[in-house]
């Protein structure tokens, strides 16, 4: 007599919905990364991502609600992990030189190449530019104060706040030199000479 086949398990509409969004919000900074903004598309997306595109317009109706969502979401789970990379960096004389090479990283991988894309796009947007605006001071907080505990600054001594300002302004810049060559080499020369800058001028709390 033959076994009865058993069913797999019936995964929870729940969970399924969030495995769908997750895979249209990667292959939206896939494609942004390789397509750019004029050439990604929510077809694109959803055809790259494995998902209808019926199903994909009831998550996201239209490419801006989808870009800002994925760039949003990467960059809640990019500082995630430097979160946790900061955690395991070591203390005294090495400490900010090695905390400047992670903040210069939020700058130089898939997902500011991504957030570039959509800063560019939204500078001629008038209906796209208010949201990408509300989206960078959210980031752009959050990185600030991921920079102040890292370097374990006093933001009430003077200076201190526009010094780690200056450095985020700085790793920005640097990351935007990255994005048509291969920068490592001057990043790394120029990041070696801030920390030492950093050192000497952060006041540090008695």
């Amino acid at each position: 007599m033959s076994a009865t086949p058993t069913r797999a398990p019936r995964v929870p509409q729940g969970e399924r919905s969030r495995a769908m969004r997750q895979r249209l919000l990667e292959a939206t900074i896939d494609c942004l990364v390789e397509h750019g903004w004029s050439g990604t598309s929510t077809t694109l997306v959803s055809r790259r991502a494995g998902v209808s595109r019926g199903a994909q317009l009831h998550h996201f109706p239209t490419k801006a609600d989808l870009v800002l969502a994925a760039v949003d979401h990467l960059s809640e789970t990019r500082r995630d992990d430097v979160l946790a990379r900061i955690e395991g960096l070591p203390q005294g004389t090495r400490r900010t030189r090695a905390v400047l090479e992670v903040l210069a990283e939020l700058f130089t991988g898939p997902l500011f190449a991504a957030a570039l894309e959509l800063w560019v796009a939204a500078r001629t947007d008038e209906t796209l530019k208010p949201a990408v605006s509300d989206l960078e001071a959210r980031v752009g907080r959050a990185a600030h104060r991921q920079a102040v505990e890292a370097l374990g600054v006093d933001e009430s001594l003077p200076g201190n706040r526009e010094l780690v300002q200056a450095t985020l302004d700085l790793v920005r810049g640097l990351g935007l030199a990255n994005t048509l060559t291969d920068d490592a080499a001057r990043r790394a020369r120029v990041l070696d000479q801030w920390a030492e800058t950093l050192d000497a001028s952060l006041r540090r709390s008695s």
